[in-house]
């Protein structure tokens, strides 16, 4: 068994949180392959390196002094290397670094550092082989990533080696040249690399224990989810849910690898377990909930409009033209109704609302702004009767107006929408009626 394990910024501040992921790493022989991101914030009032890299990069790209900027990105590092006592150098890397920098190398280089020189800390810290991203991970002429180049390079380079350290975020163009993940960061590179070693594991270590079925910024310590689906995961995370990028998702789904999400501070928590599918019911009938401000929706009649052909097609047209993609489109007999991102939509409204009066020909077209979309998930939905009718009934409760409902075929999540002002109220409730109550 192997597993490749991934540490985010925070895991790696400083010194002391090193020797905690040093202790996490070395609990377990199966971790053999490290991914490190650049080391983030120290404390509230801390910079993270990656935006010192910036700030240092806009200076040198502007032709000014950047070196009093540099020192304090090095600094940095001697300091956990420093508190390490490691017999470590990085003034070539960093001699190397502002030469790239006077050169005006690019800000995908200038960000991509951060891994890069946590990595070389690592490598030694651990005695592990450093492998740079940037010979292994590769995109595109047009900056896409190349999965199948990477993957071919990739298993060759480590399957001739036990243990390594390969650093999160970037890899190469074809001329070479540094080029970052757009998003997700790391956590790709970690998913990438588990699916090219073809381990069983990815261990994706962070600040917290896992997905909690609800944002803690609206539920007081709301319960963390022991297992999850990648569909699931995707429907959060679609919503808003943080913890991992979707993008991580797909290269170890592809191989059905597991995701075991870990929290650095708090190595004895399980964390949650993403998984392709499983047999273990969640806990409650909804394994979580997430949701999204800042929707309008346009609600469209017309008489007679389930008889009429391409009808749909031609009010979506509208928003195609104007390059505005719709979240869903709930309707009735008569009724057709568009949900959209408001800042997306309100700048370019009236020549949606021409669009749609030339190409369908609606009886009236109405706008209602200001609207949040819910996302109630659980696999446990589709087995349970009555899943719609108690998120209703606790929303009642909590005097919230359900604006729309939207259920997909699979039965899979549930879709709600109601006042920006009732977001949080409605999504209390949900957890009560759910968690609280175990109804």
């Amino acid at each position: 068994m192997s597993k490749v394990v991934k540490f985010g910024g925070s895991s790696l501040a400083s010194a002391e949180q090193f020797q905690k992921v040093g202790k996490i790493i070395r609990a377990d022989k199966e971790r053999r392959y490290v991914v490190p991101s650049a080391p983030g914030k120290r404390n509230k009032a801390d910079t993270k390196v990656t935006d010192m890299l910036y700030a240092c990069y806009d200076l040198a790209e502007q032709g000014k002094d950047f070196s009093k900027e540099l020192e304090a990105i090095k600094a940095r590092y001697q300091e956990i290397i420093d508190g390490l006592k490691l017999k470590l150098s990085l003034d070539k890397e960093f001699a190397e670094i502002e030469k790239n920098f006077k050169a005006k190398a690019g800000n995908n280089y200038a960000a991509s550092r951060g891994e890069f020189l946590n990595g070389i800390v690592m490598a030694n810290y651990l005695g592990y082989e450093f492998i740079d991203a940037a010979t292994v991970i590769f995109f595109d002429e047009e900056g896409n990533f190349d999965a199948e180049k990477t993957d071919a390079v990739l298993s060759e380079r480590l399957a001739g080696c036990k243990n390594a350290v390969v650093p999160g975020f970037y890899g190469a163009m074809p001329d070479g040249s540094v080029k970052t993940f757009s998003r997700g960061g790391s956590d790709v590179t970690g998913s990438i690399v588990a699916k090219a070693a073809k381990v069983d594991v990815y261990e994706n270590w962070t600040d917290v224990s896992g997905f909690l079925i609800a944002d803690p910024r609206i539920i007081n310590n709301p319960v963390g989810i022991d297992a999850i689906t990648y569909r699931e995961l995707r429907e959060l995370s679609y919503m808003g849910a943080g913890v991992l990028h979707e993008d991580a998702i797909f290269p170890v789904r592809q191989q059905g690898i597991p995701i075991n999400i870990r929290n650095t501070n708090a190595p004895e928590d399980n964390g949650t377990w993403i998984v392709g599918s499983t047999c273990q019911k969640s806990k409650y009938v909804i394994t979580g909930i997430a949701g999204k401000k800042g929707f309008c929706a346009i609600n469209i009649e017309k008489d007679m409009m389930n008889s009429e052909i391409g009808f749909g097609r031609k009010v979506l047209q509208a928003f195609e033209e104007n390059g505005i993609s719709f979240e869903h489109v709930p309707s009735g007999i008569d009724t057709l109704t568009v949900f959209v991102h408001q800042d997306e939509f309100m700048h370019k409204e009236q020549k949606v609302v021409a669009g749609i009066n030339r190409l369908a020909k609606p009886d009236t077209i109405d706008i209602e702004a200001d609207l949040a979309l819910i996302a109630v998930v659980g696999r446990g939905m589709k087995s349970t009767r009555g899943t719609a009718g108690r998120i209703f009934s606790a929303l009642a409760h909590a005097n919230v107006n359900v604006r729309m409902i939207d259920q997909g075929s699979s039965e899979l999540n549930i879709i709600i929408g109601v006042a920006n002002e009732d977001f949080e109220a409605a999504i209390k409730a949900i957890y009560d009626i759910f968690v609280l109550t175990k109804l």
